[in-house]
């Protein structure tokens, strides 16, 4: 549960669980998201994927899904990586909704741990 999201920034602290939580509306209303997948995946510098996590369905009739990352999907080199979010609806259309700058690459940045279980 330790993590922030700001802008085009993913922090959180190495690994640590943290979840991500969506509610994606048109025109103010939600979207029905029955049947839609999300899709997150964290590379490296050099295009290698260092995990990638699927959505789980919160309320999809309101628009709600989750990203669980786990203390393992966390648990890589500290340091700046890239990401971002797809969803892909029913009809096959996919929209990356994070970053929503379609200008911009968002960074999932992992920062150092002092307390190793």
């Amino acid at each position: 549960m330790s993590g922030t999201i700001q802008n085009n920034l993913i922090t959180v602290r190495q690994g640590d669980s943290f979840t991500l939580n969506f509610e994606i509306k048109e025109r103010c209303k939600p979207v029905n998201l029955t049947g839609a997948s999300m899709l997150m995946q964290v590379r490296d510098s050099g295009n290698n994927v260092m995990f990638a996590v699927t959505g789980t369905p919160v309320d999809v009739l309101k628009g709600k899904m989750a990203l669980i990352l786990t203390p393992t999907q966390t648990n890589i080199a500290v340091g700046d990586y890239v990401t971002d979010i797809q969803l892909t609806m029913p009809d096959g259309s996919v929209n990356t909704i994070y970053p929503a700058n379609v200008n911009a690459v968002a960074t999932f940045r992992i920062t150092e741990q002092v307390t190793v279980s």
